[in-house]
C-alpha cells in the first residue's frame, strides 16, 4: 500500500513537472497538441484516482475481514465453552438420575422382600390355624350361636329359639374340655336361666282371636230403645160402706179420668234407638279398637292393649243387645283377652356374648404373636 502510494505520488509529481514543462512549451506549440496533452493528463488522473480508491477499498475490506474472523473465532470459542458446560450438566443430571433410580430400585426390592416375608408368615399362620387349631373352630361356632341367639331375642322376640341356640353354644364350649373356660360357661348358664324365665306370649294366638272378634262385629245385634220400668201403683177400689161415699166418688172419678191421661214415674236413663248412620260408625269404631289392640300386641304395649279391649267391652254392653248370646260371648272373650300379658321384660344384654368375643380376640392375638416371634427367630 505505501509503495503504491509513493509511486502514485512520484508519478503525480512527474506528471506535474511534465505538465509544467508542457504548459511552458505549449505557449509555443499549436493548439491541437495542447488539447491532446490535456486529455492525457485527465486520463492519468482518473487512473490514479481509481488506483487510490481501489487500494483503499481493498485495505478496508481486508481490515473488516480480519475483524469478522476475530468475531467468528470468539463466537466459536463461546459456543464450545457453552457446549462443554451443557454437556457437563447433562452428565451430572444423568449421574444423579442413575443414582436415584438405583436407590429407588433398592428400596422397592427391600420393601417387596419384607412384604413377601410378611405374606409367607401370614400364610403359615393361616395354615396352622386351619390344620392345628380345631378347638378354635368350636369357639367360633359358639360365638356364632350366641350372636344369633341375641338377634332372635331382641329383633324377633323369640326367647324359645334363643334358649336352644344358647344351649348349642354351651355344648361347643363343653366339648373343648378347658378348665379356663369355667367363667364363660357360668355366664352362659346365667343367660340360659334368664331366657327360660321369660314368659311365653302366644302373640299369633292373641292376634288370631282379636281378628276373629273383629270379623264378628258386623253380625252383633244392636240393642233396641231401652225404657226403664215404671213404678207400680196401688189400685184403689170402691168400698161398700155408705159412709165412704165421698171417698168412693173421688175413687170413681180418678178411675174414669185415668183412661184419658196416664202419669207414670220411671227411674233410670233411657237409651235411645241408634240410627243406621250411628250404627255404622259404632261398628267401625269397634273394629278400630280391635285393630289398636292387635298393634299393641306386637309392640308389647300392655296399657294400650288392656284399655282398648276394656273400652270395646263397655261399648258392646251399652250399644249391643245384652240379651243375645253372641253379644254375651263377645264381651266375655274381650274381658278374658284384656287380662292377658303382652309386655315382656327382656334382659338388657347377654352376659356371655361379650366374654366370648373377648376370649376369641385374645387367643387370636396370642397365636399371631407367637407365629411372629417364631419367624423373627
Amino acid at each position: 500500500m505505501t509503495s503504491n502510494h509513493h509511486s502514485s505520488t512520484t508519478a503525480t509529481d512527474s506528471n506535474t513537472a511534465d505538465t509544467s514543462k508542457n504548459t511552458h512549451t505549449s505557449n509555443s506549440v499549436p493548439p491541437s497538441s495542447s488539447i491532446s496533452k490535456k486529455g492525457a493528463r485527465l486520463g492519468a488522473i482518473a487512473i490514479v484516482i481509481s488506483l487510490v480508491f481501489g487500494g483503499g477499498l481493498g485495505a478496508y475490506s481486508y481490515h473488516k475481514n480480519q475483524q469478522y474472523q476475530r468475531q467468528i473465532a470468539q463466537l466459536n470459542t463461546a459456543l464450545q465453552r457453552n457446549q462443554s458446560a451443557l454437556q457437563s450438566k447433562l452428565d451430572n443430571a444423568q449421574q444423579q438420575f442413575d443414582q436415584q433410580a438405583k436407590h429407588l430400585q433398592d428400596t422397592l426390592k427391600t420393601t417387596l422382600d419384607q412384604q413377601q416375608k410378611s405374606l409367607d408368615s401370614l400364610q403359615m399362620a393361616i395354615a396352622k390355624l386351619k390344620g392345628n387349631r380345631s378347638n378354635d373352630w368350636l369357639l367360633a361356632e359358639a360365638d356364632y350361636f350366641v350372636k344369633l341367639a341375641g338377634r332372635k331375642l331382641y329383633l324377633e322376640h323369640d326367647p324359645s329359639t334363643a334358649v336352644a341356640l344358647m344351649e348349642s353354644a354351651d355344648e361347643r364350649i363343653a366339648a373343648l374340655n378347658d378348665p379356663s373356660l369355667t367363667s364363660l360357661r357360668q355366664a352362659m348358664a346365667n343367660d340360659i336361666t334368664a331366657l327360660k324365665a321369660i314368659p311365653l306370649i302366644d302373640q299369633d294366638g292373641l292376634v288370631l282371636r282379636l281378628s276373629s272378634l273383629e270379623r264378628k262385629v258386623d253380625s252383633l245385634p244392636i240393642a233396641n230403645a231401652i225404657i226403664p220400668k215404671a213404678k207400680a201403683t196401688e189400685t184403689q177400689t170402691v168400698s161398700t160402706n155408705i159412709n165412704d161415699w165421698q171417698q168412693n166418688l173421688w175413687t170413681s172419678l180418678k178411675d174414669f179420668t185415668s183412661h184419658f191421661i196416664t202419669f207414670r214415674t220411671r227411674d233410670g236413663n233411657a237409651v235411645p234407638l241408634l240410627s243406621p248412620k250411628q250404627d255404622f260408625y259404632l261398628r267401625e269404631n269397634m273394629k278400630a279398637k280391635l285393630e289398636t289392640a292387635i298393634r299393641a300386641v306386637y309392640n308389647h304395649q300392655q296399657k294400650v292393649y288392656s284399655e282398648t279391649l276394656n273400652t270395646a267391652s263397655d261399648w258392646a254392653g251399652r250399644f249391643f243387645s245384652d240379651s243375645d248370646h253372641s253379644v254375651t260371648s263377645f264381651r266375655h272373650t274381650l274381658t278374658t283377652l284384656a287380662d292377658k300379658q303382652v309386655k315382656v321384660d327382656y334382659p338388657a344384654k347377654l352376659e356371655s356374648q361379650a366374654k366370648l368375643s373377648t376370649l376369641i380376640h385374645e387367643r387370636l392375638r396370642r397365636q399371631v404373636s407367637s407365629l411372629t416371634s417364631e419367624d423373627k427367630s
